[in-house]
């Protein structure tokens, strides 16, 4: 089990480097996260977009360019398209998010003549690495799918198993969480969790244990939950948490950055090759734990 980020920085230096494919590269924040990924030999790069662009944010941020491939490509859709195909004929290993929107570069991973579309749910899947917490912990989906149904949590928590498998967690605890830590009728998210807890326990889903409905403090609490009485073992000790919405979520994932010092990882998991897909707003450090964690999965 990989217990924190400078071990999955450690173990993706052993397993790459990989090629990552970067859509619209023209980014000083990605670039910066390039460059370092580089330079630790977790990486190699094809930068996707506007060379010129690229050109002058390397000078300012002294990123040698003779040590990637250059593939200019102006138009945010084509070069999009464009580090999607490397990706789905071979030629690179993982497909990293730049300067375009979200919706460009999901609209390109699902094109079906280039894409890397399989027909599953697409979720983000976000681990962090949190002082106050015992192990890595993974949250999901803060950032696709607004109100998944019973289904779609289904594969919510398959494609975060892929992600787990990658850090070596044999068999991970799956917190499903709701605001209340019995099934009631009147509040949907708990019924999904009763029902969730069901399919592992008659085999729908495997690879791992699911409980709940838990509330957050008693997911990540033994002493929270030792004061409710919560006699599921695997409470306080999850590895995945699965919330119920995507505010929800989202906020958990804010939270965890800016309010308790969290370093943080986020990908993109239901496609054929893991999408490394980050907000403006993380840091430098949480794009190359993000990209550290597409060459674990890659690796797979």
């Amino acid at each position: 089990m990989i217990k924190n980020f400078d071990e999955l920085l450690s173990i993706a230096v052993s397993k790459g480097p990989k090629i990552v494919s970067v859509a619209c590269a023209q980014d000083d924040d990605v670039l910066k996260a390039i460059k370092v990924a580089h330079e630790k030999g977790i990486i190699k790069g094809i930068l996707v977009g506007d060379v010129p662009k690229i050109e002058a944010i390397a000078d300012e941020i002294d990123l040698n360019l003779s040590d990637f491939e250059l593939i200019h490509v102006e138009d945010l859709v084509e070069a999009s398209l464009k580090a999607v195909e490397l990706v789905s004929t071979g030629k690179a290993d993982l497909v990293m998010k730049g300067l375009v929107d979200t919706a460009v570069i999901l609209k390109a991973v699902l094109n079906k003549e280039v894409g890397l579309r399989t027909g599953n749910v697409l979720s983000h899947v976000a681990v962090f690495d949190i002082p106050t917490y015992h192990k890595v912990l993974t949250v999901t989906d803060a950032a696709m799918n607004i109100a998944p149904d019973l289904k779609a949590k289904k594969q919510i928590i398959e494609n975060a198993l892929v992600v787990t498998k990658a850090l070596e967690i044999e068999l991970p605890n799956v917190g499903i969480i709701a605001a209340k830590e019995k099934v009631n009728p009147a509040m949907p998210a708990t019924v999904d969790a009763g029902e969730l807890v069901r399919m592992n326990q008659e085999g729908e889903i495997t690879g791992c244990k699911v409980g709940g409905p838990f509330a957050l403090d008693n997911a990540v609490s033994k002493e929270a939950a030792k004061i409710k009485g919560i006699k599921d073992p695997m409470a306080g000790d999850v590895d995945i948490i699965v919330g119920p919405t995507i505010e929800a979520n989202n906020i958990l994932y804010k939270a965890l950055n800016f309010l308790a010092n969290a370093k943080s990882a986020g990908i993109i998991v239901g496609a054929k090759a893991p999408i490394v897909l980050t907000s403006r707003a993380d840091s430098d450090e949480s794009k190359l734990n993000s990209i550290a964690l597409g060459v674990l999965m890659s690796a797979i």
